[in-house]
Order: structure tokens, then sequence, then C-alpha cells
């Protein structure tokens, strides 16, 4: 589900900061060390999903690198090792002698999600908040729909000249990016509407065969989750009812 893999991000030159450690693995963590060369001075987080945190504590107890990140919400899909030193807050700001990083509280793919701006360069790190070459799978309860269209929305108030995501190559058109995903959630928030005005009052095994005939049936699964989370957000909205397991509008 992760592409090419997670992206680690070191930012510095004489002092380092390591941004999403990535995965416990331990060819993954000696390359960062390497690569750190006992300048690696913080490690930060953008969230608690194994892909992306695991790896900060060899890290950090190689290095003693002050940890930066939210605290893992209460899911089954959380790394529970994270204990950060500083548990950042929207507006955070790393600043150092060669660079400012601020966080931008973006919940949504998770209730603990932050992207990070790199200002002297207009570079915002997206972590799974926004991924290139696929979308991100939104999954209820700690997935938000409505809170991650709004903070794709927010994103568009900064001064952002790339994307460097958490799995996939650098966006150069960070308004193009954020444009279309809000886009293309609203219209298939608009296609589970139009599915349930086709079907009346329906369960996920139903709607999932409507709301996705484009996408082959061997990802319905994962689709429903997604699609709940579309659900609740109409629900959020007053526009849909569930009623035992069956969804209608109201």
């Amino acid at each position: 589900m992760t592409g090419p893999g997670t992206n680690t991000y070191l930012l510095g030159d004489k002092e380092i900061a390591v941004l999403d450690p990535g995965p416990l693995l331990d060819e993954h963590v000696a390359a960062i060390l390497e690569a750190g060369a006992g300048r690696i001075r913080w490690i930060v987080t953008t969230h608690t999903h194994p892909d992306h945190s695991p790896a900060w504590l060899p890290i950090q107890q190689a290095t003693g690198a002050q940890v930066i990140g939210a605290l893992p919400w209460d899911d089954k899909f959380q790394d529970d090792t994270f204990a950060p030193d500083v548990e950042v807050e929207h507006d955070y700001l790393l600043s150092t002698d060669e660079f400012n990083l601020r966080a931008v509280y973006t919940p949504g793919h998770v209730g603990n999600h932050f992207c990070y701006l790199l200002e002297e360069d207009g570079m915002l790190f997206t972590g799974d908040h926004i991924m290139q070459g696929s979308t991100v799978v939104i999954v209820p309860p700690s997935g938000d729909m409505k809170a991650y269209i709004d903070s794709l929305r927010l994103l568009l108030d900064y001064p952002l000249k790339a994307l460097a995501p958490g799995h996939g190559s650098v966006i150069d058109d960070p308004a193009g990016a954020v444009n279309w995903l809000v886009n293309h959630r609203l219209k298939r928030e608009q296609k589970v509407v139009d599915s349930l005005q086709q079907t009346g009052a329906a369960d996920l095994d139903t709607l999932v065969l409507v709301v996705y005939d484009d996408v082959d049936a061997s990802l319905h699964e994962m689709a429903k989750l997604s699609m709940t989370a579309h659900l609740i957000k109409l629900q959020q909205e007053s526009r849909a009812h569930l009623d035992g397991d069956h969804w209608s509008l109201v």
C-alpha cells in the first residue's frame, strides 16, 4: 500500500532534523544514521502510522535527538511506542540556524497528522496527507473525510512552492494538486449521494458496488473504508442517516 515505500527526509547540514524516520527496519535505520553522520539533533513525525514513525526509537537512542510529534491515537493502526519530547501543536516552529520548520495541523488521514512547512524553500512535507501517484485511504474513526477536505483547503492559505510527500516524488504544482484532490473527493461524495438516490436505503456491501463501479472488485473492501468516511461526513452535515447497517439520504 505504500508504493515505493516511505520517504525519510533529512533537513539541514551542520545540524539535522530527520523528518518521518520511517519503519523499524535495521537497514533503513543504519542508512539514516550513516547519512546523519553524528549531526542528527531532531526527529520529527507527521503522524504515527507504523510505516512513518517507529524508527524514531533506535535513532533517538543512537543520537540523543529531541523527538517532535503528536501522541498516537487510540486505534489499532498506531505506533504505540512513540513518545515525543515535544507534543507538536498547530503553528509550532522548529527554528534552527539553518532553517525554520513550521507545523500545520492537517487531520483527516488520521487525527494526529501534521504537515511541516520548510519556510525558506516553500516546501511542504505532507506525510500521508497528500501522496504522489495515488489518493489517501481515510479510515474512520481516526480518519475523518470532512476534516481531510478542510485540511486540504487550509493548505491553499500557505505560500507553497512544492510538496514533498511521504510516498512518491516531489510535486511541483501544490495548488493544482490540492485542488485536484478536493474536487476528486467531492466528485466521489456526489457519487455516494447519487447512488443512495438510486438504491434507497442500502448497506455498505450494496452501496460499494454502485459508488465504486469504476474500481476493480478486489479493491472494494478497501474502498468501503473511504466510502464510510464519505457517509459519516454526509451524516455530520445532516445529509445522510444511518439506521442499523443501512444508510439513506435525509
